[in-house]
């Protein structure tokens, strides 16, 4: 993926970030974070990267002035169009795996996730 996605300057994080913008439109920047499971600070230095090469532009929300709303910029949206699709990667990870078996092994690596969240959380 990153091998891929060199020649348009982007890692594969800042990648996922102009993705989840792309389709899902405008995110506050802490909601963002959730969806994507990024802490704070690593998901505060990538928008900086992104805003800092005007491909996102950041925002006071509407609703708190504290939360930053995050938006693709034209330039953002122009690239996002030129980038190449990477579904090849699932296809080489996943292609020939029976449906079922994939199903199964996303349901107990997410509930795998969730107790480790979980258990961090109590600490």
């Amino acid at each position: 993926m990153d091998a891929t996605l060199r020649p348009y300057d982007l890692g594969s994080t800042q990648w996922y970030v102009l993705w989840h913008l792309a389709h899902r439109g405008p995110s506050v920047q802490r909601d963002l974070g959730r969806a994507l499971e990024l802490e704070r600070a690593t998901l505060s230095g990538i928008i900086a990267t992104l805003v800092r090469k005007h491909l996102v532009e950041q925002t006071s929300s509407g609703e708190d002035q504290r939360q930053r709303l995050l938006t693709l910029t034209a330039a953002g949206e122009a690239l996002w169009r030129k980038l190449p699709d990477l579904s090849f990667i699932h296809d080489a990870a996943f292609g020939g795996v029976d449906e079922a078996e994939l199903a199964t092994t996303i349901r107990v690596l997410q509930s795998a996730t969730e107790r480790l969240q979980s258990l961090l959380r109590k600490d």
